[in-house]
């Protein structure tokens, strides 16, 4: 497997309007993502910009950048243009779609979603970490993945994604990390398919994937990610890295 990392970002988001520029300690969030990225030591890193503010701020960190159009729907739909115009050739077999609100993110993170896209042999490989405060087993922001476990407890198949309590019974829940690493292929399919009734109905983009016979690996990791997506989350970050 040849992978690739790239990282959509764009500037208009509600809850926090240019969070990918937030100044963290002195350096903006998305440089941040960027250089966790590059740690990680999985592949060559690449920012799917929105916005030419986005991408002179990884070209003055040393990064590469690509200009994608403004218009595009979604993340995926990003990462898929910056793919096509960085890499035409298809020299990338996978892809590493890392949200660019991530500014804490451990590197061996994205190595392990790499890890179980190459020894999966699935479509699409995710994370996901047990849920360690019970308030969020009903929170419908605590998107939960249902995973037929391998018997390490480390891995397995993912066989839907709620915002609801699920599985019900007796035992852990688990929270969705939403780091995906994509075959070159399953990405273009992914982002040709029409938005699916499940991914309408709960807001979720990876049941298209399900909906349409994808396989989705999921890994286990120990803990969740700060996630940078309200002017609170920002603060935490910056005490957090200061």
């Amino acid at each position: 497997m040849n992978p690739i990392i790239i990282i959509p970002a764009r500037m208009e988001a509600s809850r926090l309007p240019g969070k990918p520029l937030a100044d963290i300690a002195g350096e903006a969030m998305i440089v941040r993502v960027w250089r966790q990225a590059v740690a990680a030591g999985v592949g060559p890193v690449l920012v799917a910009a929105a916005e030419p503010d986005i991408a002179a701020a990884i070209e003055r960190a040393g990064g590469r950048a690509v200009l994608t159009d403004p218009a595009l729907p979604s993340g995926s739909d990003r990462v898929h243009a910056a793919l096509r115009k960085a890499d035409p050739e298809g020299r990338f077999d996978a892809v590493i779609n890392l949200q660019g609100d991530l500014p804490a993110l451990d590197p061996d993170a994205v190595r392990k979603v790499a890890g179980a896209l190459s020894a999966s042999g699935a479509d699409i490989a995710t994370l996901a970490a047990p849920i360690e405060d019970e308030a969020d087993y009903d929170n419908p922001n605590v998107v939960k993945p249902v995973v037929a476990w391998d018997e390490t407890g480390l891995r397995g198949r993912a066989l839907y994604f709620t915002r609801g309590r699920a599985p019900s019974g007796a035992g852990p829940l688990f929270h969705h990390v939403g780091i995906y690493a994509f075959t070159r292929q399953a990405l273009a399919r992914f982002v040709s398919l029409p938005p699916s009734v499940l991914e309408i109905r709960e807001k979720l983009e990876q049941l298209r994937a399900l909906e349409a016979g994808m396989r989705i690996e999921v890994a286990r990791i120990d803990a969740v990610p700060l996630s940078v997506d309200t002017p609170a989350d920002l603060e935490r970050a910056r005490k957090l890295l200061a």
